[in-house]
């Protein structure tokens, strides 16, 4: 039963507790039930951070529980509030599950990237919406719900780092494979495709390192997450501050594994590469977005544009000597791609030395540049919102481009995805990896990216064909039984090891 005495005053709800029984918030993290994506591997299940941070700012006689469609399907539960966070793309389910609560009385509160950027349709579903960061809103939130006179909109706004409070990590009960961790928020580049700008401003915010290397001391995960979206920034004394911090977590005798996200500068100083790697940096994954400048220019990606596609390779190879592998985001179906381009950006990939690939189809996101645009041109095809949100995964075009149908953009994405994430391009990128850097880790993690990435983009279909009608031919045959002891003993040297310690801390 909940354990609030309920009734109803003015439209809003009047909450009395009952004596010597704590009050329950209740935090859940929808999953998109329409594709696997991201869940068909406990590897890329990442905990909700921003719930955590929600937690951490709730009192301490509330009790706090967590959610997670990742690991587990919703039941209907006692609580006395039900708060949602949700991207797009599962926005639809959280709106489904904050019905039920609806019906039963229970009040609902949505914050996050979407309801931020979607304000006025999360209000018709959820009975409070808080935007912008939680930091700024949620201590009145629940100071409001304890009075009785909760509202229906609360702003967060923009807040001062100070105020982002340690995650409260004993709610991930769930075997999550890393711990996420974030020393900086904000991104002045402004690309068409982004919406950071627009929920956490132009202006590089960035958390006192002692600070962050306290908070990494309470994680209990052998690897790490860093979610900024660029972890050593371009503001004067950013090298410095990144240095100071992977110095720190090798001085502190952290022992983590960890990736992040980091744009082209991340190569720029030598020394900011050899200490994270000495810190546990194994891989970063960074936006290249396409080979091509007229497609850079179509979705403003100005920074690669200032730097030049001829400087991706200087890149790699940089960060390879210190065995440090690149995860790239590339993204297809630009206004100025066709068919051909599509296939010349996979061959580029191909042909590169990469490491692993994030290749994903143009997706206009609310809150974005792009999405404004492509509304006013009338060119996004999944428009009958909420329902269409499901399809915002980024593996289905969700609108047409001057050169391109729908139909062609997926299609032509399919034939790209089998020519990537095939076993025989998958494991050559491996073995190139390893020769590159020198690290069984780097290559392991780089193979088993592009193995999540495939399942997640050729969802459905049949193992034998992702592997290509190439191997009907006996080299080819030959080379798969060899990797495949090669690829179980470095699983066995190098993974398992690594497993074992996630299993010992869950």
């Amino acid at each position: 039963m909940p354990t609030f005495a309920i009734a109803e005053t003015n439209k809003f709800l009047k909450v009395d507790m009952v004596k010597g029984h704590p009050v329950k918030l209740l935090l859940i993290h929808p999953a998109n039930k329409t594709r696997t994506g991201f869940l068909n591997d406990h590897s890329t299940r990442f905990m909700p951070l921003g719930l955590g941070i929600v937690a951490a700012l709730t009192p301490p006689h509330w009790e706090v529980e967590l959610l997670d469609e990742s690991f587990e399907d919703f039941t209907l539960r006692p609580a006395d509030l039900v708060a949602f966070t949700s991207f797009t793309s599962n926005a639809p389910r959280a709106y489904e599950i904050a019905a039920r609560y609806r019906e039963a009385g229970i009040h609902t509160v949505m914050g996050g990237i979407h309801a931020s950027m979607f304000t006025e349709e999360a209000l018709k579903y959820m009975d409070t919406v808080v935007t912008g960061e939680a930091e700024g809103a949620w201590p009145e939130v629940i100071a409001d719900f304890e009075a009785g006179r909760i509202k229906r909109l609360y702003e967060g706004g923009i807040n001062d780092v100070d105020k982002i409070p340690h995650v409260r990590r004993e709610i991930y009960k769930y075997p999550y494979a890393y711990d996420l961790v974030q020393t900086s928020r904000g991104c002045p580049w402004g690309c068409e495709f982004c919406s950071v700008t627009h929920m956490c401003g132009k202006i590089y915010r960035e958390r006192d390192v002692e600070d962050v290397l306290d908070e990494l001391e309470e994680t209990t995960r052998p690897m790490v997450f860093f979610v900024d979206d660029n972890l050593v920034n371009y503001k004067k004394g950013s090298d410095e501050r990144a240095i100071r911090l992977f110095k720190g977590m090798v001085e502190r005798g952290m022992k983590k594994h960890w990736l992040s996200q980091a744009a082209l500068n991340f190569a720029d100083n030598e020394e900011v590469l050899y200490w994270a790697r000495k810190s546990g940096c194994t891989i970063i994954l960074m936006g290249i977005e396409a080979e091509n400048p007229e497609a850079l220019k179509d979705v403003k990606k100005n920074l690669n544009l200032k730097r030049g596609t001829g400087s991706y390779e200087t890149v790699i190879k940089k960060m390879h000597r210190h065995g440090i592998g690149i995860l790239a985001t590339l993204i297809f179906g630009m206004d100025s791609d066709r068919k051909e381009d599509f296939m010349a950006r996979g061959e580029f990939i191909n042909k590169s030395t990469l490491d692993a690939y994030q290749c994903t189809i143009l997706t206009p996101l609310p809150g974005t540049t792009l999405f404004d645009r492509l509304k006013e041109q009338n060119r996004i095809v999944l428009n009958n919102y909420p329902d269409d949100w499901k399809h915002y995964h980024f593996i289905k075009a969700t609108h047409v481009t001057p050169n391109m149908s729908q139909d062609e953009i997926e299609s032509t994405m399919h034939e790209v995805w089998l020519n990537l994430y095939n076993k025989e391009t998958m494991r050559r990128k491996m073995f190139r990896t390893l020769w590159n850097t020198k690290s069984f880790m780097t290559a392991y993690w780089a193979y088993a990216s592009n193995h999540n990435y495939g399942r997640i983009c050729l969802e459905g279909v049949p193992e034998s064909n992702v592997a290509g009608s190439g191997w009907k031919n006996f080299k080819h045959r030959l080379y798969l039984k060899f990797t495949d002891k090669v690829i179980w003993l470095i699983y066995q040297l190098v993974w398992t090891r690594m497993i074992r310690k996630i299993s010992a801390n869950r």
